[in-house]
């Protein structure tokens, strides 16, 4: 199935938006328990809370790798900012949600993402929402190859401001 991506490049930050018909009360489970985020992106353990780390396994990744996550903020049901280290450096994103008239719209945001890593990360995190999606309105789970390289293309273009 064609997906079209959706991600802009907002003062340098990776921004994707999804809406959903529930309240923010209801997202706010779906992206912070570790039963529902093992779901669409993995589970997690640890304590968590503003200041700690958690450990999260990346389900859907060669290998199921865990990496640790610090949480920047938590302010539910709202915002939730996490920043990680790894090999190809330092991640900062924030989710935020916005309900108005029984629906909730969720930005997430990548901050300071380097624009040679954006035709890579971006169609991985297109793929990661809409898992969240299909999760939570019973569609259809996406495959991969319909992310990636398919997107590609439109995240170098938007790296180069085209």
């Amino acid at each position: 199935m064609k997906r079209l991506p959706t991600g802009e490049l907002i003062d340098g930050d990776l921004v994707l938006t999804r809406t959903f018909r529930a309240s923010a009360e209801d997202v706010w489970v779906s992206v912070t328990e570790p039963d529902h985020t093992a779901r669409w992106f993995g589970r997690w353990e640890g304590e968590a809370g503003p200041g700690r780390t958690i450990k999260v396994q990346m389900a859907y990744e060669d290998e199921t790798p865990w990496m640790e996550m610090r949480i920047d903020a938590c302010e539910p049901p709202r915002r939730l900012a996490l920043s990680a280290s790894d090999e190809s450096g330092d991640w900062q994103v924030e989710l935020l949600l916005e309900e108005a008239d029984g629906t909730t719209r969720l930005r997430f945001i990548q901050h300071g993402l380097g624009k040679d890593l954006l035709g890579e990360v971006g169609p991985g995190w297109e793929y990661y929402l809409d898992m969240l999606v299909a999760v939570r309105d019973g569609s259809p789970r996406p495959e991969f190859e319909d992310y990636f390289p398919a997107m590609k293309d439109y995240f170098v273009r938007l790296a180069d401001g085209r």
